[in-house]
């Protein structure tokens, strides 16, 4: 690497959450922070992390940041490390707080955690693990950015991030049932039964902006003769922006709510909506922060789920969708978890034209969103669209061969393209898998 990218200054953007908590610290606070952290919450993997990297750059150009910003060395994922870990470890804390204050917006704006850099690392060296350590260190410090220090206090007084309360949820549940009865005699969405053989869980902003879906979900389960139920205490919410914040205590009470509701339930496994983080927070970290290496009841993405429906023929279709589509692979479940052929098996049963995005799988683009970064709200909006124009050029090119629609599993990276295809003005529409499928079933009378 030549100049250290420390050196090269950055305009802050204004945010209240980090300005106002940068002006609380005192040099003696970030020391001690800093030492108790790095001494007490890690071990050897950041040690050979820190010390095995040669500065090779190979891990530059697996980064969506570096290539959307001209290749500017400043956003490569060693110089990120450079900025941030790689300088406290040095120091042994003694920082000032304005570099705390570029640290913060660093890790918690610059870094989707995507890990697509580990795959190219010939170290294998995590990156998102390293900013999740500085975002840790930065939780601590009192310094996040506000808009999703926000749904983190949502998740502490509520358990849930959208600040629903209990009340409204199970009158959520009640109207999307009533609506869906009105098409499928007889359809219920079962609450509180116990011994079902699943349980779905949904995020937040299902029954605050996206209702619709766990009405589609309903009579994909009913079609499906599935025995399942949905739980109307907290811990139906599995979303965790607290993972994101570097809160691992509520993180971790966060999934143990999540866990104990279905096993209070005697359910026999969990099923997930469409969501990409909320995945990556039941089945590898929050699971972890608890103490289990896998969840302690069975877990499954609904990209898993609708492949086994498709599989054991219990979905019947009247014809395919016929709008030639594209399919966005999350990474939380594709290269976090590896459902990538599974969601090719239900995009091929399901739609007429599809047409693959290059590159794609393991290897595909991030939305710049599932991370946590756009959850950083409206200050940050205009960094992270600039940011992706990778991935509006993989857009481009898939639409400039016909596709209308854009399929992507997951709420996360939804928010993410939307911006994207507005800002680039790519015209292109966006689904869910359970948009599509319930737009073709055959429905029960």
């Amino acid at each position: 690497m030549g100049e250290p990218a420390s050196k090269i200054e950055v305009k802050n953007i204004k945010d209240i959450g980090l300005d106002e908590g940068v002006a609380r610290l005192t040099p003696e606070k970030i020391e001690t922070v800093v030492n108790d952290v790095i001494d007490n919450e890690t071990g050897a993997r950041l040690k050979v992390y820190v010390d095995t990297c040669v500065h090779c750059g190979l891990c530059s150009e697996a980064c969506h940041y570096y290539l959307s910003n001209d290749k500017n060395p400043i956003f490569a994922p060693a110089a990120k490390v450079k900025q941030t870990l790689w300088e406290i470890v040095e120091k042994k804390g003694k920082v000032s707080p304005a570099f705390i204050r570029r640290a913060a917006e660093l890790c918690y704006t610059e870094c989707n955690l995507c890990r697509r850099c580990a795959m190219y690392c010939p170290f294998g060296i995590d990156v998102a693990y390293m900013m999740l350590i500085m975002r840790r260190i930065c939780h601590k410090l009192g310094v996040t950015p506000q808009y999703i220090q926000d749904t983190a206090h949502s998740h502490s007084a509520t358990m849930n991030q959208m600040w629903v309360k209990e009340d409204e949820w199970i009158d959520t549940l009640f109207w999307q049932e009533e609506e869906a009865g009105e098409e499928v005699e007889n359809l219920r969405i079962p609450l509180e039964k116990e011994g079902a053989d699943v349980m779905y869980s949904v995020i937040g902003p299902e029954p605050k902006f996206r209702a619709q879906l766990i009405y589609q979900a309903a009579v994909i389960m009913n079609a499906a003769g599935v025995d399942w139920t949905m739980p109307a205490t907290p811990g139906w919410d599995n979303s965790d922006m607290a993972m994101y914040t570097g809160d691992n205590e509520m993180m971790a009470r966060l999934k143990k709510e999540h866990f104990e509701t279905a096993m209070r339930l005697k359910v026999k496994r969990i099923v997930m909506g469409e969501c990409g983080h909320a995945f990556r927070s039941v089945y590898d970290m929050g699971n972890r922060a608890l103490g289990w290496k896998m969840p302690p009841v069975e877990m499954v993405h609904a990209l898993e789920f609708y492949y086994e429906l498709f599989k054991a023929d219990r979905i019947k279709i009247k014809h395919k969708f016929d709008k030639p589509v594209t399919l966005h692979d999350p990474c939380n479940v594709i290269r976090g978890r590896g459902l990538h052929e599974m969601a090719r098996y239900v995009v091929n049963k399901t739609c007429a034209t599809f047409i693959e995005m290059t590159p794609n799988r393991e290897h595909n683009y991030c939305c710049c969103a599932g991370g946590g970064v756009i959850n950083c709200g409206p200050p940050f909006r205009d960094k992270r669209v600039v940011s992706n124009r990778v991935k509006a050029d993989q857009l481009s090119a898939v639409k400039k061969k016909g596709v209308e629609v854009c399929i992507a599993p997951c709420h996360n990276c939804h928010g993410g393209l939307e911006d994207i295809i507005h800002h680039y003005h790519l015209g292109l529409e966006l689904k869910f898998l359970g948009d599509i499928i319930y737009e073709i079933m055959e429905k029960p009378e």
